[in-house]
């Protein structure tokens, strides 16, 4: 059993141009600022009220680079990872703490035109949309599951909507023979599935 679970999952738009630098070794760094908000109605004054989350998040690597070139000030994104505190020293030496979100998955969620086409250039081990970040066989605990469900169909349909309902249940996935083969046809496939449109279908 795991000793525990830091995952942290955001939808937001980034407050800020990400600044991107390059560490002595050569790897990228970039730093992201997104915002997420969430809405409700004071039952007091029926007066409708907005609060606004603002967190620090922080990309390695080709990811980074990716995100210096396609991201801007406003982008919409899905991010995955997970929560990392840091100590530093301010200029005075006195010792301070920041918590950060480290970004293993970031996927691009604007809409038509320009949105779509970065989104599939950030795709790389990140293909489609919402649904998809944890499809690809780069680790997760989700791994197993999206392996599992009737991947075949998805590079036709795509997108959110279309993704969900085949994922109900698993008598589908125990009814095909070679249950193994599937994930690596969907492989095979995966690099000629057609754009998938983000026509705000996402349920936030």
């Amino acid at each position: 059993m795991a000793r525990g679970i830091n995952k942290v999952i955001l939808i937001g738009n980034l407050g800020t141009d990400p600044e991107v630098r390059y560490m002595p070794q050569g790897g990228a760094v970039a730093n992201l600022t997104v915002a997420t908000s969430e809405s409700w109605t004071d039952k007091a004054t029926n007066e409708k009220k907005e609060q606004t989350e603002w967190h620090r998040v922080v990309i390695y690597q080709r990811l980074a680079e990716i995100a210096g070139e396609y991201l801007r000030k406003g982008s919409k994104v899905y991010i995955e990872g997970k929560l990392k505190t840091r100590k530093w020293q301010d200029k005075d030496g006195v010792e301070r703490y920041t918590t950060e979100i480290i970004a293993n998955e970031l996927q691009m969620l604007d809409g038509r035109g320009d949105g779509q086409q970065q989104g599939g250039g950030m795709g790389g081990g990140q293909q489609g949309g919402y649904q998809k970040p944890a499809q690809p066989q780069q680790g997760g605990y989700q791994q197993p599951a999206q392996q599992a469900a009737p991947a075949y169909q998805q590079p036709q349909q795509g997108g959110y909507q279309q993704a969900a309902p085949q994922q109900g249940g698993y008598q589908k996935p125990a009814q095909p023979q070679g249950g193994y083969q599937q994930p690596a046809q969907n492989q095979q496939r995966a690099p000629m599935e057609p754009p998938i449109d983000f026509d705000d279908d996402i349920p936030f």
